[in-house]
């Protein structure tokens, strides 16, 4: 029989780099896991009755909790969230602080994405006059905080912004606010506002685990072909061939 003679180089190329492999698919696995309880959570959240704003302050993680409001836009200060792309085409969102009488507070409320096709020409809105009560839920960014970025052409409003930062809004123009970004629910004051829970979900992890997996199998495999195709190269395999057509 053939013997399994892999060679020194490629047993430790094996021996570093499998449960490298091995390590990153029960990683992508652990994640996926994670992301399916944070899914289910968040949507619970969203299942739930709305609470007024000023009950957010008793919740260490706000994410996702829905509150209602009672009061009037602003629409002198609008912003633009610029570079957001809804099935492919180019958009804005549009985002404008509204004044919540129950808690005294002003909130930056996103109002949803609006197409944005021609750049030479600024994306038309409308704002709803009067009295509103409406309902929305707190939008938590993932990763670092953003900061407010001013459109470098000037201060003027509607303001292009590429990132939001609530509580450098407040600080410009001079009001408190809450310094959480809030996400208007779908009605008759918001444009499309179908923003997705998570960017990455838990089938993204699967699939990649399955990735990691698959390169660490065809490792293995690529180390006993070698192995014991480097066998049969031996002077003991060459013998052994020689004896068979004897």
């Amino acid at each position: 029989m053939s013997r399994f003679r892999p060679g020194v180089l490629p047993s430790l190329i094996v021996l570093a780099l499998l449960p490298v492999l091995i390590g990153l698919g029960f990683w992508q696995l652990a994640r996926a896991e994670e992301k399916r309880q944070l899914l289910a959570s968040y949507e619970a959240r969203r299942q739930a009755e709305p609470m007024a704003v000023a009950a957010l302050e008793r919740h260490s993680d706000p994410a996702f909790r829905r509150v209602v409001l009672h009061g009037q836009f602003d629409a002198q200060h609008s912003l633009l969230l610029d570079n957001r792309i809804h099935q492919g085409q180019v958009g804005v969102e549009l985002l404008q602080p509204f004044y919540d009488q129950a808690s005294d507070l002003w909130v930056l409320l996103n109002r949803g994405w609006l197409p944005w096709p021609d750049r030479r020409t600024a994306p038309t809105f409308t704002t709803p006059d009067g009295a509103q009560t409406l309902t929305a839920w707190v939008y938590v960014p993932p990763g670092a905080t953003f900061q407010l970025h001013s459109d470098p052409t000037g201060g003027d409003w509607p303001r292009l912004v590429t990132a939001v930062d609530p509580a450098a809004l407040w600080q410009q123009l001079g009001r408190g606010g809450l310094s959480r970004e809030l996400r208007l629910e779908g009605g008759a004051a918001a444009y499309l506002t179908d923003w997705p829970i998570i960017a990455m979900g838990p089938e993204k992890h699967t699939g990649y685990a399955v990735q990691w997996f698959a390169l660490a199998a065809a490792l293995c495999g690529l180390f006993v072909y070698f192995g014991l195709h480097n066998g049969r190269r031996t002077p003991h395999g060459r013998h052994y061939e020689s004896h068979q057509h004897s």
